[in-house]
């Protein structure tokens, strides 16, 4: 199940570069923003586009930044995930207990919107139960996980409990992540909306709600256009009070210039006419220099938090053959791939679904890991794997490879790695990747395409091999939902129909099939209901080993969530190693927000 369904498409972008001065080139003289420097602070990395709606109920992937995805700096939800700590932190309200019947949570009473009405539980029942109204609402998924949602008044204050759906996904760990996934939208506006247009659902979502939208963070939308999204702080946000001991925020105004292409990013971080950004930099060891900061001043420099994949298509020979899919595992060099696609922004490459760091690391067995998993870039060990199952490989003269025979003596179809054209740090993976399984007798090939050619390839299953970052974010669920959506077949569909429901791409362990493996699903439905430690991390270590032993997926690297650097030429306090007040985030999402508290503007 894809929680947080949104698709990040960094291949394409239409803007021009918005800065905070600029020459007239006719006449010479210095044309100063209506944005003071020292009221404003400039975010990228979210916004590459024309900014079209920023209606909260459109499907997230066309909503403009930040009424999209998790950011929670106009629409909030109820909690914020810390990933440093684990903590779940309250805004619209305050995390009481979860177990396996119920998730409660209370509601902040001082918790108003822009236009004075109180936050309530039928704000949060609203939006939770839309997909119960209409199936196209973005959260249509929720019955899977919510069966019913009950309010109580508990010493005036009201206490809303999610109950959890036993005869469906029976997962409260799902619904700690809906916590800090969906934002609440003010009920009394949208009913007025669907009202006003008979219950049309589809007639509301073409509302841009655009102007004066009524919301419960602490800036609102100023204003837009193809260069920029300008948000203004609101002096009135009730969690000045409640959350931050009556401080405001101190940037006046945060703008997110809409940039032309990667380029752009490192080029303004340098200069300072940009804060901060969450976007692929490459060699950020040289833009030191220049000013530009990390979480980490040295390699790996980010916090890792999510793992880069190759979605292998286990439905296709030969990858439907768990030894040849360990083969490549096996054949590729991460610490290259690490060091000249990544700009070594990743730490040592461990083989798994388990971070062997930080939140994790718990959870992480090294002595199992090391008896199921095949040596990584050990190209010997690759080659006597697929000469063992059969496979040959034939070279010309020059040592060129010319193509691959199966165990049946078919020659073998060259295979292609599917990925977007212009993503520079995939495509160098990709490159990377190609050269070394054709080293060890793989016939593959770079298979560079536009947007419209990757992301319908998906749910399609069109693909051999394809780079993919699944659609998880870090998260109170972490490694759960990694694990979930690489290798749960509850929603398991034949390549060709479609699998929207952005789990277990790969095809991996048909249910169906002869080869199915009950187990792994078995274990997917046990983990969330485990509260026992120790039952918990050898749940987690037969899961993994199951991974290791199958591999449907070849982890890359771990890089993390989003890259997070930022320029102190015009701004200081920004959270890092040092000063840990706050997550490696861009302040828009989750905890990272707090930044917005504890930044001063450099006189």
């Amino acid at each position: 199940m894809n929680f947080s369904k949104w698709i990040v498409n960094g291949a394409l972008a239409v803007s021009l570069i918005f800065l905070a001065s600029c020459k007239d080139e006719k006449t010479g003289e210095t044309r100063t923003s209506s944005y003071p420097r020292s009221e404003t602070i400039y975010l990228s990395g979210s916004q590459w586009g024309d900014p079209n709606t920023f209606n909260p109920l459109v499907e997230p992937w066309l909503v403009a930044w930040p009424a999209n995805d998790r950011f929670n700096i106009m629409y909030e939800p109820l909690t914020a995930y810390n990933s440093l700590t684990g903590a779940t932190e309250p805004i619209l309200g305050t995390l009481i207990s979860y177990d396996t019947e119920k998730v409660v949570v209370e509601i902040q009473p001082e918790a108003k919107w822009s236009d004075g009405v109180s936050v309530t539980s039928a704000d949060v029942k609203f939006i939770y139960e839309l997909g119960k109204r209409f199936p196209q609402a973005p959260t249509n998924y929720i019955g899977e996980f919510v069966s019913e949602i009950k309010v109580d008044m508990v010493d005036g204050k009201e206490n809303v409990s999610f109950m959890v759906n036993k005869t469906a996904r029976n997962n409260p760990l799902a619904i700690l992540d809906q916590l800090q996934a969906i934002r609440i939208v003010p009920a009394h506006v949208f009913e007025k909306y669907l009202a006003d247009n008979n219950n049309d659902f589809d007639a509301v979502k073409k509302i841009k709600c655009d102007k004066d939208p009524v919301v419960s963070g602490p800036y609102t939308l100023s204003q837009y256009n193809n260069e920029r999204i300008v948000l203004v702080r609101r002096d009135d946000y009730w969690g000045n009070k409640v959350l931050h001991d009556g401080a405001l925020p101190v940037p006046k105004f945060i703008i997110h210039p809409i940039y032309k292409n990667n380029d752009h990013f490192a080029i303004n971080l340098q200069k300072g006419t940009l804060d901060a950004s969450m976007n692929y930099i490459p060699r950020i060891n040289e833009k030191k220099k220049d000013g530009v900061s990390t979480w980490y001043d040295a390699p790996p420099y980010f916090v890792p938090g999510s793992m880069h994949f190759l979605y292998l298509n286990n439905t296709k020979a030969p990858l439907n053959d768990r030894n040849f899919r360990r083969a490549m595992a096996a054949a590729i060099d991460y610490t290259a791939i690490s060091r000249l696609a990544l700009s070594n922004y990743t730490p040592e490459m461990k083989p798994g679904l388990i971070m062997p760091d930080g939140l994790e690391k718990k959870y992480y067995n090294a002595e199992e890991v090391s008896k199921n998993s095949v040596p990584l870039g050990n190209k010997e060990f690759a080659k006597e794997l697929l000469e063992k199952s059969g496979y040959k490989s034939i070279f010309d003269d020059k040592g060129n490879l010319k193509h691959s025979i199966g165990p049946k003596g078919d020659t073998l179809p060259t295979l292609l790695i599917k990925s977007p054209a212009g993503w520079s740090d995939w495509e160098a993976i990709v490159n990377l990747t190609v050269k070394q399984l054709r080293s060890v007798g793989i016939d593959i090939r770079e298979g560079f395409v536009d947007g419209s050619q990757y992301w319908p390839s998906l749910p399609s299953g069109e693909f051999d091999l394809i780079m993919r970052k699944p659609p998880v974010a870090v998260t109170a669920s972490l490694p759960w939902n990694r694990f979930n959506a690489i290798m749960s077949s509850r929603n398991w569909r034949p390549a060709g129909d479609g699998n929207f429901m952005n789990e277990n791409e790969g095809r991996y362990n048909n249910p169906t099939g002869a080869g199915y493996n009950k187990r792994v699903d078995e274990l997917l439905d046990l983990i969330p209901l485990l509260t026992d430690e120790e039952k918990l991390k050898a749940a987690y270590t037969e899961l993994n080993n199951i991974f290791l032993q199958d591999q449907p997926v070849i982890p890359v690297a771990h890089l993390p969530e989003e890259y997070y650097q930022f320029s102190s030429k015009a701004w200081t306090g920004w959270p890092t190693e040092k000063n840990p007040f706050a997550p490696p985030q861009l302040p828009w999402v989750g905890s990272g927000i707090n930044t917005l508290w504890r930044l001063t503007p450099v006189k």
